[in-house]
């Protein structure tokens, strides 16, 4: 598995899907156009960029590219990288038909083109060895003892949290997690959970 400094942004859940599998960073969906709209999620990626930088990565496809030029005007250019995966003929397993370009997207990909793309946009791929850049990870565990999950009043709490945070409201445990890592350590968030 790759570690990247860098948070990837992809367009959806497949894509982050088979990302997911290969690179070890925070990877986060547009759903699409569904970006456009959400103000939220938005302030999440430029805070993401200008912490760890970011990276862009759509389809090759006409609306990939739409996405990708929203972005660019949205977040500051200094702070984002842009990977482009190659022109393929082809469909995903999953869908009975190609899309209307007939191009494979991220999730078609092969894991060596995804790389290659990753490593001409700039990413920066840490050595395994590299120690967490924000001190010890925060866990599943961290977040039970938080009662930020598990409980009866946990979706309560994380709404507060993701609210005092200034994050977006319709995050799972498992993106708050991931957000959470990218942006604070365990000890940072230890000393902000304690001021509650």
């Amino acid at each position: 598995m790759w570690r990247i400094q860098e948070a990837i942004v992809v367009e959806g859940r497949y894509d982050k899907n088979t990302l997911s599998q290969l690179v070890d960073t925070v990877i986060l969906e547009t759903s699409g156009f569904g970006i456009f709209k959400d103000e939220e999620r938005l302030a999440l990626l430029r805070r993401l960029a200008q912490e760890r930088g970011l990276i862009v990565l759509t389809d090759s496809d006409g609306a990939g590219f739409v996405i990708r030029n929203f972005l660019k005007g949205a977040i500051d250019p200094a702070r984002v990288k842009h990977a482009y995966i190659p022109d393929r003929p082809g469909k995903e397993r999953r869908k009975r038909r190609p899309g209307r370009e007939g191009k494979l997207g991220v999730e078609g990909m092969p894991p060596q083109v995804l790389e290659e793309a990753l490593r001409r946009a700039g990413a920066t791929f840490l050595d395994g060895d590299a120690p967490p850049e924000r001190g010890e990870p925060i866990t599943k565990a961290d977040l039970f003892a938080a009662g930020l999950s598990g409980r009866a009043d946990s979706a309560e709490r994380r709404q507060a949290l993701l609210r005092r945070l200034d994050l977006p409201e319709h995050m799972t445990a498992n993106a708050l997690l991931a957000v959470l890592n990218a942006l604070y350590g365990r000890e940072e968030l230890l000393a902000l959970l304690g001021e509650d």
